[in-house]
């Protein structure tokens, strides 16, 4: 039983006076059968929802209940849409206002959706960030919210990974996106209007400016942001690598590369030999980055081809023999004593 679609049948029969039972499973998207069952819910609820029979009938409010929030301020407006993410709403600077705005509408439900609210709450727990790393820290993200809702120019001085490595742009943000636990922000260049995303916890200064503007009418930012990955996908892999898995490197597969590897993986995998092995062809960035990700399987894994990445793979692993087969070996080059201690 989803609260929230009782709530929203709640606000359809307040916005919309005499609703059919089938035209609340079309504009909740469920089935007449499941309708049925929620305005049973809600009368349950202490609602008072009555049926009015024959043509042009259909389910009501008594005349003047309404169910109001009152007493909301314009932040607490905001921190409303993040109430189920208190995490990303802390990062934002809301953290008070989610918990203000929680208790108003808490305050303002029918007793029974009041506690079915409280259950769903005790249920649900977002942690965004990705395993094996800290939370990025992100001084400048309260600033750019305010810029954001203000349609405020920033005057920034951003660290990137080419070079120049810092740069100075004006930049008119649009939007906020949280990708994986890392704030990301998308705004236009005010000298030439070009968007780009930039990630928040990259930017060394960032002050806001007098210039207000408009954001364009036809920008919509989870459209924008399907593009970009969708650009960052065919600009992140460059070249194609075919490699051969022994069965537990298969298997180990999804917690060392990311989820486009294995997708290829999948897709071209033929058998090799009688041990259970396969050759695939995969996507792969640069030759470095390559044999990174490949050393990650040890023995599980051989790269057949292209050339380079084989010797380069090759190389990487002579060198491991060195440092670890008794050849008196640090880094490749460096002599290490054989009394020198490791902490």
């Amino acid at each position: 039983m989803s609260a929230g679609r009782l709530l929203s049948m709640l606000l359809l029969l307040q916005s919309r006076g005499r609703v059919s039972a089938r035209g609340l499973a079309e504009e909740l998207g469920v089935s007449v059968r499941t309708a049925y069952r929620d305005l049973a819910r809600l009368q349950a609820a202490g609602v008072p929802v009555y049926a009015e029979a024959g043509r042009g009938g259909g389910y009501q409010l008594v005349d003047g209940y309404r169910t109001q929030l009152t007493g909301m301020s314009e932040g607490e407006a905001r921190a409303l849409f993040l109430a189920g993410l208190p995490g990303p709403a802390a990062e934002l600077g809301l953290a008070p206002e989610v918990t203000a705005a929680r208790l108003k509408l808490l305050a303002a439900l029918p007793t029974g959706l009041r506690e079915e609210a409280v259950r769903t709450t005790a249920v649900f727990h977002l942690d965004a960030p990705g395993w094996y790393r800290e939370p990025e820290q992100a001084p400048y993200l309260p600033l750019f919210v305010d810029a954001v809702l203000n349609r405020q120019a920033v005057d920034t001085r951003y660290r990137r990974w080419r070079a120049p490595q810092e740069v100075r742009r004006l930049l008119r943000p649009y939007g906020l996106v949280l990708k994986s636990g890392t704030w990301y922000v998308v705004a236009a260049s005010a000298t030439t209007s070009r968007i780009a995303t930039y990630r928040v916890s990259q930017f060394l200064e960032a002050e806001p400016t007098d210039e207000h503007f408009d954001r364009p009418g036809d920008f919509d930012l989870s459209t924008y942001w399907a593009s970009y990955l969708d650009d960052f996908a065919s600009r992140r892999y460059t070249g194609t690598a075919t490699i051969r898995l022994s069965p537990q490197g298969r298997r180990r597969l999804p917690d060392n590369v990311p989820p486009e590897v294995v997708r290829a993986v999948e897709a071209t995998a033929t058998p090799v030999g009688d041990a259970g092995w396969i050759e695939a062809v995969v996507p792969t960035e640069s030759t470095p980055h390559a044999c990174g990700e490949w050393l990650r399987l040890g023995v599980d894994v051989e790269v057949v081809a292209p050339v380079e990445l084989r010797r380069v793979m090759a190389e990487t692993v002579g060198a491991l023999a060195g440092v670890y087969g008794g050849g008196g070996k640090g880094e490749v080059g460096t002599e290490v004593s054989r009394d020198e201690s490791v902490d």
